[in-house]
């Protein structure tokens, strides 16, 4: 795996940054406990498959603030009342706390912690951002993959969107959650490179322009590579072109179909294929592709070997967000303290209830082992019969597990969608998997439901 350069202090909102500077200057020194969730799934998701955990960890181990960034805030006018004792706080910051995580692959529903943080608040309000655009794109695309490769049936799926994605590092990690969600590689060189993806490429109809006659083409990319050519051909007609391949005595590892009818092209390309004794010439289809379509073309028969998926799996095209949210759950007095102060923290506007205290997830099983429903409790709750999902990942600012390759993920990710029930994988309008909260943490939220809206009801009669 490349080294890469640390992501810059200041990825974050401004805001993260002024309330840092609000908590310094009020003394305001307290152990907070956020969780990192989201609230619905997108529509027809059945499931979420939790990925870029990795890429959270190595930013909050190596989070430093540079002269420059400092000096960048000193500069903002927001910041001219600020002492120069905040800044200088800067120089030293580094992030010190706990963080529990469901490990990538791991399969998580609306309302479950992805991870939870615990640190001093200033710190914990800082990663705020990073931990949310991270998190939440990597696991959106890991997600689209999964649903992509479920309907490819067994066919391999290349993700192929780099130049469709948001920007240039967005296909990076799209590529690489593409991977832990079941494609079997990307299109995408650096993400190849970086976290050793394999590699899959073919040829594009502007090489075929650049030859006077499409089979010279042909001819001449199979020459430089006899193993490894996989010749694009709809350039001009699908049918001639296969035609070529055949009085040429070419032999393609595989051919690629990118327009018209998958299905009756495909059809036809295998028949004659076959025919001219290239049985071990494969199909790969690609073109504006998902779930959906996937789903549809092999339903009609369509001879497809490997689909490449672009767009739609880059960018997640039918459901292109993922509306994570961080929330404060609990404040703990700062050590130091004679007596333990914890103070539960709760959101109570309509629609947007989150719940107190520090959380875990408990998964139980039916007789067959499936994933049977889940339980949101508190931490320190323990139930014999369930797996709980979040494990510690770091504690003092330092990652405690050692990165896992990412065919460990892909694996932990199919083992975790076979346990899955077929009905909450179904692609459109799967039901609800059963998600309720423990005993113990529905008393702690009326608790603090009283405790917060009586008073206020006290204050305001109507």
């Amino acid at each position: 795996m490349a080294d890469r350069p640390r992501p810059s202090a200041l990825l974050t909102d401004l805001y993260e940054l002024t309330m840092a500077a609000a908590y310094f200057e009020n003394n305001i020194r307290a152990t907070a406990s956020f969780e990192l969730f989201v609230r619905a799934l997108p529509r027809d998701r059945g499931y979420l498959v939790a990925a870029g955990l990795e890429q959270a960890l190595d930013y909050l181990e190596s989070l430093r603030f540079t002269s420059e960034e400092i000096d960048f805030l000193r500069r903002q006018e927001v910041f001219r009342r600020v002492s120069d004792a905040f800044f200088e706080s800067l120089r030293a910051f580094r992030f010190t706390g706990e963080v529990w995580a469901a490990p990538e692959g791991t399969l998580v529903f609306a309302e479950e912690p992805l991870l939870r943080v615990t640190a001093p608040i200033a710190e914990a309000q800082i990663v705020e951002t990073f931990l949310l655009s991270t998190l939440t794109f990597q696991t959106l695309i890991a997600t689209k993959a999964a649903r992509v490769v479920e309907a490819a049936q067994g066919r391999g799926v290349v993700e192929f969107g780099t130049r469709r994605a948001h920007g240039p590092e967005a296909g990076v990690l799209a590529a690489r959650a593409a991977f832990i969600g079941g494609c079997i590689g990307t299109s995408n060189v650096e993400a190849g490179y970086r976290f050793g993806i394999p590699t899959y490429g073919t040829l594009a109809h502007s090489f075929v322009m650049a030859y006077a006659e499409e089979g010279e083409s042909f001819r001449q990319f199979q020459r430089v590579f006899p193993e490894h050519s996989v010749l694009l051909v709809d350039t001009y007609d699908t049918l001639g072109a296969i035609e070529k391949i055949i009085q040429l005595g070419l032999r393609p590892k595989g051919v690629r179909l990118d327009s018209g009818d998958l299905v009756e092209l495909s059809r036809a390309v295998r028949r004659r294929l076959d025919k001219a004794g290239l049985t071990e010439t494969k199909i790969f289809g690609s073109g504006d592709l998902n779930e959906f379509s996937i789903q549809e073309a092999l339903a009609r028969g369509a001879a497809v070997d490997f689909f490449g998926v672009g767009t739609e799996l880059a960018t997640s095209k039918d459901a292109p967000a993922l509306g994570g949210v961080y929330k404060l759950v609990e404040l703990e007095a700062p050590p130091g303290q004679a007596v333990r102060e914890v103070h539960y923290r709760a959101k109570f506007s309509e629609d947007k209830v989150s719940s107190p205290g520090r959380k875990q997830v408990f998964r139980f099983r039916d007789p067959q082992g499936l994933y049977d429903h889940d339980l949101i409790g508190l931490a320190d709750e323990t139930y014999l019969a369930a797996e709980p999902l979040l494990i510690p990942v770091m504690r003092n600012g330092c990652s405690t597990v050692a990165p896992r390759s990412l065919l460990d993920l892909q694996q932990h990710a199919r083992q975790s969608l076979q346990r899955l029930p077929t009905r909450y994988r179904q692609l459109q309008n799967p039901p609800a998997y059963p998600v309720r909260p423990s005993a113990a943490l529905a008393a702690l939220l009326e608790r603090v439901r009283q405790a917060v809206l009586q008073p206020a009801a006290k204050k305001n009669p109507r």
